[in-house]
């Protein structure tokens, strides 16, 4: 077991850059190269990454996957509650449509196949709050595996591997593993599952990263294809592919909240599920934990009945507080006075679509902003300001070393924690449309 604490090692990992920094400028060149004909690409561009990795010390790894074991068993108690208790499925007021398909039998046991629970760590002491809690549509697997192969070019990364054991988390051939043993428990499975993989490829962050969990399925001895979901036939109680390819299993990357609103265009899918005739995993189930709507029902006395005393204090540590933005469950003066103390967020949403934090604004910014969202499905969140870490971008002019806000999403595959992607930004909300940047996830371990 590592002896040093996280902070300590990705400090001794930026002297390592500072100390031979002509050298590490030159070996970007080749890390960079590497990328540009790589897979790690988002809309076809290649992806935005700083130079020094995110190290995890090994015993932090097992303090995230204890961690990532708690939260699990609370959304899965809250997902199960929804879909056996009428009362609780009200309060999160979905549309009929959608809770007629989140009540669909899935016929496995798994509630919530794969995820990503986005943290705020302070590496320094390991405390932390959630960000949010995604289902279906995790993604940025295939980011941190190019940016692991990339990372071994540069001198910083040799170097510290001459004095520590460092590996990379694997992603895809761990979900392979995971997925069929959610389909093990499939009622009517079958011995050698056709899969797809299914989203609307307009929105699919990356194309690639579909392909690389198909080869995973290949590789493990099933047939697999990516397809876009609107392609997908429904004939004779069967659903195909658009080639053809008879489909026993669905990985569903395409987010539920883009099903909704293209409800009309994915008939032959939605009838498939709703007759049961393709294993969906995930299921829609999964959109109870994904609607912010949840961070303020985790509060709430109906929700707090069936927690256990150490969840209860689970989410009191580490869910930043959560109301509805309205008249009745807000005091708008005070949420205008004090700005610098809340953001806002749509209680359904993605990639930090319609975030607003009030440090951004001045007052009377804050107040339109506030103004014009109240009592429209928005979210009224404390505000958690991200730990910052030095870091530098250097395939930038300004070769740097500045403070960036943290991001961590912590993949959870069938309740098991398998990884994490990091994420930087010059800013406080951290997303592509925010300054995002990428960096490798790298485990450390003694040197045996």
């Amino acid at each position: 077991m590592l002896q040093i604490g996280m902070k300590e090692i990705n400090d001794r990992y930026i002297k390592e850059v500072e100390d031979n920094f002509a050298i590490n400028q030159l070996t970007n060149k080749t890390q960079l190269e590497y990328l540009d004909n790589s897979t790690a690409k988002y809309h076809g561009m290649t992806i935005s990454y700083l130079y020094v990795p995110k190290l995890f010390p090994d015993h932090v790894v097992d303090y995230l996957s204890d961690q990532v074991t708690m939260i699990y068993s609370i959304l899965d108690k809250v997902i199960k509650e929804y879909l056996t208790h009428a009362d609780y499925r009200a309060l999160f007021g979905f549309d009929k449509r959608l809770e007629e398909l989140i009540l669909i039998d899935r016929l496995y046991e798994t509630t919530l196949p794969i995820g990503r629970v986005d943290i705020f760590l302070n590496e320094e002491d390991l405390s932390y709050k959630f960000c949010e809690f995604n289902a279906d549509g995790s993604s940025s697997m295939n980011d941190d595996r190019e940016l692991n192969i990339s990372i071994q070019y540069t001198d910083a990364y040799r170097k510290m591997q001459e004095r520590y054991d460092l590996s990379s988390f694997e992603l895809f051939d761990s979900w392979v593993e995971e997925f069929m043993n959610v389909y093990s428990t499939y009622q009517k499975k079958v011995e050698k599952p056709k899969v797809a993989i299914v989203d609307f490829l307009e929105k699919g962050a990356s194309l690639e990263e579909f392909e690389q969990f198909s080869k995973s399925f290949k590789k493990a001895g099933y047939q697999a294809e990516v397809c876009e979901i609107r392609d997908l036939r429904y004939v004779d109680g069967q659903l195909y592919s658009p080639s053809g390819m008879q489909i026993d299993a669905i990985y569903r990357r395409a987010v539920t909240s883009d099903i909704m609103e293209h409800l009309e265009e994915v008939p032959d899918f939605i009838q498939a599920v709703k007759d049961q005739k393709v294993c969906l995993i995930g299921s829609f189930c999964t959109q109870v934990i994904h609607n912010k709507i949840l961070f303020k029902l985790l509060f709430e006395e109906r929700t707090q009945r069936f927690l256990s005393e150490e969840e209860k204090q689970f989410i009191k540590e580490h869910v930043p507080y959560t109301v509805s933005l309205s008249e009745t469950d807000c005091n708008i003066a005070e949420i205008i006075k004090d700005k610098d103390r809340w953001i806002i967020k749509p209680e359904d949403s993605y990639g930090a679509q319609g975030v607003f934090a009030g440090i951004h604004y001045s007052v009377e910014e804050w107040e339109q902003i506030v103004k014009e969202h109240l009592d429209n499905h928005y979210m009224l969140q404390e505000f958690h300001m991200p730990y910052q870490s030095r870091n530098v971008q250097m395939n930038s002019e300004n070769q740097q070393f500045r403070n960036y806000s943290n991001l961590m999403g912590l993949y959870v595959y069938n309740g098991k924690f398998k990884g994490v992607y990091s994420r930087l930004s010059g800013k406080e909300i951290i997303s592509v449309e925010h300054d995002e940047n990428d960096a490798a996830s790298v485990m450390v371990k003694e040197k045996r």
